[in-house]
């Protein structure tokens, strides 16, 4: 008897590990790997090497080849051989054109950024989900089942828009055993962790002088360690961290784990480093209020998740439904009717907030 053939689309290291670890939870199946990848003008444009700085290509590309080789996985490079039975991958904001036919599952990735005017927009007039970045996770609807962090998440993506009978909560791998990290050394402690974001990168906008500068406010005498989006231009983004905090340490390259197991203060933005931050007791500055942190934060079972989430493989694999997806104009007229909600709601508060 054959084996199941199962593809999984890594990205980041981060999403990549993901993808692996739920593999070896699936010994029955014939498991390849890609790195993230896309159809159509997008895919022109990754060949052009406009897209570099996504997870398309440059850095994010080639250390997940080298992640697939160095682990002697095996690699259909774009899902070439357009012959599976079921396809992981960990981000829909774009969703190549050879696996839509084929049986999938949504796993989280992590923290997903939350809806500014980029998400307003790409919803009202039906632009790529890539353009409002992570904050349209799960908007594609090009999915059998997608596996998610916590209950907290569960609401969350809920409210955006996805149909709560196709979320599974099961935690997600690398975010569901946060207390592994506590013995973890490194070469300093006691210290301030600044950990950067790569939003300039990928083109949205960042006062990085007032992040920085906020920073140095909180740490006051306390050493500053700076830790550098795996994303981010080394050379620039060093010196800029140079100019505004001189003393300041700064580390790319290598795990940001060992460095949030002996921080004090975490400073950050919107990162999903806040997660095992405040798993270990550290104290946290952030964009995102603490309540809702502790609302969304993931499921911690002991490092079980990506157990749990080949069992939902299982039962898709086993499953003899077929693969129904919804029609982009279909998907964008329900898209649409939401955001309408949304803005009617909104002027309804604010009509409140005058009486």
């Amino acid at each position: 008897m054959n084996k199941p053939k199962v593809l999984f689309i890594g990205g980041s290291l981060n999403q990549t590990t993901i993808m692996h670890q739920i593999s070896k939870e699936l010994p029955e199946i014939d498991a390849y790997f890609t790195p993230y990848y896309a159809s159509g003008p997008l895919w022109v444009m990754t060949k052009l090497r406009m897209l570099d700085f996504t997870i398309m290509g440059g850095t994010f590309k080639s250390i997940t080849l080298k992640y697939i080789k160095d682990h002697n996985l095996k690699l259909d490079f774009e899902g070439k051989n357009d012959n599976y039975d079921l396809v992981f991958t960990s981000q829909d904001l774009i969703v190549p054109r050879n696996i839509k036919k084929f049986k999938t599952i949504l796993v989280q990735e992590g923290m997903t950024d939350p809806p500014d005017w980029r998400y307003h927009v790409t919803r009202f007039l039906g632009l790529g989900r890539w353009c409002a970045s992570t904050s349209m996770t799960g908007l594609s609807h090009m999915y059998d089942y997608f596996c998610v962090a916590s209950e907290g998440f569960r609401e969350q993506f809920i409210d955006r828009g996805v149909n709560p009978n196709k979320i599974r909560v099961t935690g997600i791998p690398n975010f569901d055993n946060f207390e592994k990290f506590r013995n973890l050394e490194f070469e300093h402690k006691n210290f301030v962790l600044v950990a950067t974001s790569d939003v300039r990168e990928t083109t949205k906008y960042e006062n990085r002088k007032e992040f920085l500068l906020n920073a140095k406010k909180i740490a006051g005498d306390k050493q500053i360690i700076v830790k550098l989006h795996p994303n981010e231009l080394v050379k620039q983004r060093t010196a800029e961290v140079k100019k505004y905090l001189p003393d300041a340490l700064v580390y790319h390259g290598i795990s940001i784990d060992p460095m949030i197991a002996n921080c004090d203060v975490l400073v950050t933005r919107f990162s999903s480093t806040i997660f095992p931050a405040i798993a270990l007791g550290k104290e946290v500055f952030c964009n995102i209020d603490l309540k809702e942190i502790k609302r969304l934060f993931p499921i911690q079972n002991g490092g079980t998740s990506a157990k749990v989430i080949a069992e939902v493989a299982r039962e898709l694999l086993a499953s003899t439904k077929p693969v129904v997806r919804v029609k982009e104009k279909n998907k964008y007229m329900e898209d649409l009717k939401l955001e309408i909600k949304y803005m009617l709601k909104q002027k309804l508060v604010r009509a409140k907030s005058i009486f």
